[in-house]
């Protein structure tokens, strides 16, 4: 073993950046295959966007699951990781990812975690991601306390008055999800035309007729009331000037995700704006022994769907088993066939 490796912290077959949904899978379909992987993560948790953004937000294209909350999806997809004993490192970016002579990558958090690895999956989703936030004074005084950017647990929000800013799924499913625990839900929008499902939004319409919640159309957040962190009222107004003082205990704002790759810009991939190229029959980059599945990754014809980035995961792992051990021929078998191989943990 070469000095480069002894002076790292971990040795491993396959680092995972990313411990989303897509990363999940990533390490499973990597243990088939009888390799051990470390997952690194920006977030202190797993699951990325779907236990950062909407942990409780059913998903209806997953197969075999006719209806799956986000969070219960990553939770199996956790359990099923468990035979093969990954380690992660949560709550750290990966800064280099570097070749070495020996043919191996060493992998360099921005906690100093260094990891040396023989192949690479960059599972990353929409790399790093930070909301969009509404451009109100003071806003960080209240932000994790009385002001948040997406919902982990609608029990937190029980018999809260929450106010709702924004015009699309996000906002919309939300508000509809939250009518039946709130004390009341006030959604406002800068416009009258929502770009939710056509059907949600009609039903959010029926229910502001209905007076089940209220519907402040046209209007923008304007300026925040409160103190030690927890909102008592948000002023709102309309483009010419009209204004609205809402009482509120809580604000939601749903106005998107900035998308940012970060350093994944500075490791010599062949990028297509915020995505990662890769060739869709390996799964590979434009650098051998480096793979992407997922939302990152783009090819022609790629459609962004949790179904498209599970196969692609399970094609990296081969196309890295092909890498790895490129006089080894694999020979293709069923998990029918072959059970869960149980992997010692390092």
């Amino acid at each position: 073993m070469s000095d480069d490796i002894c002076r790292t912290d971990y040795s491993t077959d396959i680092v995972v950046i990313g411990a989303g949904a897509v990363g999940l899978f990533s390490v499973f379909a990597c243990g088939m295959l009888k390799f051990h992987c470390h997952v690194i993560d920006t977030l202190e948790s797993i699951g990325g966007q779907l236990t950062t953004l909407y942990p409780e937000k059913p998903i209806f294209d997953i197969p075999g699951h006719p209806y799956i909350l986000a969070a219960d999806l990553i939770s199996k997809l956790k359990e099923q990781t468990v035979p093969f004993h990954p380690t992660f490192h949560l709550g750290q970016r990966v800064e280099q990812l570097q070749s070495q002579p020996t043919g191996h990558f060493l992998v360099t958090t921005v906690k100093g975690t260094r990891i040396i690895c023989r192949a690479v999956i960059i599972a990353a989703g929409v790399g790093a991601f930070i909301p969009n936030k509404p451009p109100v004074s003071g806003l960080e005084f209240f932000e994790g306390k009385s002001v948040f950017y997406g919902i982990r647990r609608r029990e937190d929000f029980i018999g809260k008055r929450i106010l709702i800013a924004g015009g699309g799924d996000s906002a919309v499913d939300w508000a509809l999800s939250l009518l039946d625990i709130a004390s009341r839900v006030i959604v406002i929008h800068r416009r009258s035309k929502f770009r939710a499902a056509p059907n949600n939004a009609l039903r959010l319409q029926q229910l502001a007729q209905a007076g089940r919640l209220d519907l402040v159309v046209p209007y923008h957040l304007h300026s925040l009331e409160g103190r030690d962190g927890q909102l008592k009222a948000v002023i709102v107004t309309t483009l010419d000037g009209k204004r609205k003082r809402l009482e509120t205990d809580v604000l939601v704002s749903f106005f998107g995700l900035a998308q940012e790759l970060g350093p994944i810009r500075k490791w010599g991939l062949v990028l297509d704006r915020n995505n990662v190229v890769i060739n869709q029959e390996t799964c590979m980059t434009s650098n051998n022994g480096i793979f992407a599945a997922g939302d990152i990754a783009i090819y022609p014809g790629k459609l962004k769907l949790l179904l498209t980035g599970f196969a692609e995961a399970a094609r990296a792992a081969h196309s890295a088993h092909a890498f790895i051990y490129p006089d080894q021929a694999l020979h293709f078998e069923h998990s029918t066939t072959t059970g869960v191989p149980t992997l010692k943990s390092e």
